[in-house]
């Protein structure tokens, strides 16, 4: 589906004043014997209420305040569409695996499992999969598909925005040979690492997927390929792109796409 943005609906949505509360936390990780800055958005008003959860992960070289402090809007967001947002750190250039070469680097088993263990224990949040979804830009939109495949029982949905959604056609970028080891060494753990080789492991009508990228972005033509093999494997996902590059002026207007589907979500029958 290729679509347009509203400059009205745009403006209308950035124009909102906000009200959510907004915690920033160091999460202690047993896994990597540190704490993890983590930005928390609670609405207002959603204290009393089982509240439904989304993580919202960063890019490559960017880190837990982005997505806060670049589009403060998701506040209003969080506030129109109560629920809850978590922006972890995911380290510089984790690709949120556990990497098997340095045992600072174990961010799936942070996000997946200490993460939402705490936001659980300390958040009115319902403890309920289908209330849970995870997203994330560029990185971050390949991470989230990665841990929502590979916990399937804690996520119930999952997005990507201009997510590297195919690591191997760039095995000399961004520090993922430093996680990883090089690619002409270790093709068999890339392949396992890479989300475009882990659609096999998606459970029928287990995941609720949408992925978006703009026509403009490097990462374009391996988000169109995910695309096709979705369908080609009749997974059911939603796919966008829209005109943008790899930027903030694309994720400015991608992010109401995304957190609108994962309210959708949210609300659905399936979901109840």
């Amino acid at each position: 589906m290729k679509t347009t943005v509203s400059a009205f609906l745009l403006s209308l949505f950035f124009s909102f004043v906000h009200a959510a509360k907004v915690d920033t936390l160091a999460i202690p990780s047993a896994a990597m014997g540190k704490s993890i800055k983590t930005v928390i958005i609670q609405p207002e008003g959603g204290s009393a209420k089982e509240l439904p959860t989304l993580y919202l992960l960063h890019g490559y070289s960017g880190n837990y305040s982005n997505w806060v402090n670049n589009v403060p809007a998701v506040k209003t967001l969080a506030d129109q569409m109560q629920m809850v947002i978590v922006c972890p750190d995911g380290g510089f250039g984790s690709w949120y695996w556990d990497s098997p070469n340095d045992k600072n680097f174990q961010y799936e088993t942070f996000v997946a499992k200490e993460l939402v263990s705490y936001v659980n224990k300390n958040y009115p949040v319902a403890n309920d999969r289908n209330k849970r979804g995870i997203t994330g830009l560029s990185m971050g939109g390949h991470g989230a598909l990665y841990l929502a495949i590979r916990h399937q029982d804690i996520f119930g949905a999952a997005g990507s925005t201009a997510g590297g959604v195919d690591i191997r056609p760039f095995p000399n970028n961004w520090d993922m040979s430093k996680r990883l080891g090089e690619y002409a060494e270790h093709a068999d753990l890339w392949n396992t690492h890479t989300v475009m080789e882990m659609t096999h492991l998606i459970k029928p009508k287990s995941l609720t997927l949408f992925i978006d990228c703009g026509t403009e972005d490097f990462f374009y033509d391996v988000n169109c390929k995910l695309h096709e093999k979705l369908d080609y494997m009749n997974i059911p996902h939603r796919f966008l792109s829209m005109p943008g590059a790899h930027n903030w002026d694309y994720w400015k207007k991608s992010i109401l796409y995304q957190l609108t589907f994962f309210n959708d979500f949210f609300n659905s029958s399936k979901a109840a």
